[in-house]
């Protein structure tokens, strides 16, 4: 990858942290329901895990199959997938409801998985994805050695992701919980959920023109 895909990477990461929906909203939520900072840190790495495990599948199936026609059906597919779930996310009238605040870690990481898949995190690495070379075009070492390889690639695509998201995230979490609390962010939720929706119109947009 490039440096360009690498900050790109890393900037998606960063915005999935900044939505409240990803997690941290509700990391500070139990917090301030046990009246514990060491909650709201310890609810942060399960929150990241299952994020990271929503977002690793899509990049290794897409770089587990590039090549220079899989690589198109998929983005130009993923791509059209990307605006119709962020129009619907878009012009729907739901939102999805906090769970229970008292979750275990592993439930914890398995309701992140659920919200990150919902919201359509894994998707969103795309554009990026769709524009990495692939075997047709460049005969590099990963594509040479096959599908484990690559999808192995897509994996540390993925973990990149997940640090910046768990940097940006963990920083919101910390400053939200120390300074703002949660009443405040109540009506933000509804602002930032059509605002990632639009973004995701935009980036499955931008997905199909790169690979069409």
């Amino acid at each position: 990858m490039t440096w360009g895909q690498l900050a790109a990477l890393a900037g998606l990461g960063a915005f999935h942290g900044l939505n409240p929906a990803m997690g941290w909203l509700f990391a500070v939520a139990r917090a301030m329901q046990e009246r514990s900072r060491p909650v709201l840190l310890k609810s942060l790495p399960p929150i990241a895990l299952g994020h990271l495990a929503s977002v690793a599948i899509v990049a290794a199936v897409v770089s587990a199959t590039s090549s220079v026609v899989a690589a198109n059906i998929v983005g130009i597919t993923g791509g059209a997938v990307l605006v119709v779930f962020g129009l619907w996310r878009l012009l729907s009238e739901r939102h999805f409801r906090w769970a229970g605040m008292r979750l275990s870690s592993t439930q914890l990481a398995g309701w992140s998985f659920l919200m990150s898949s919902a919201h359509g995190a894994g998707l969103m690495l795309l554009p990026v994805l769709a524009a990495t070379p692939v075997a047709g075009a460049h005969a590099g070492h990963v594509a040479a050695s096959g599908p484990p390889l690559a999808a192995l690639s897509g994996l540390g695509a993925a973990g990149l992701h997940t640090v910046a998201m768990f940097a940006a995230m963990a920083l919101c979490a910390v400053l939200v919980y120390e300074f703002v609390g949660v009443a405040i962010l109540r009506k933000a939720w509804f602002n930032m959920d059509r605002l990632w929706a639009a973004v995701m119109v935009g980036a499955g947009a931008l997905t199909i023109a790169l690979t069409a």
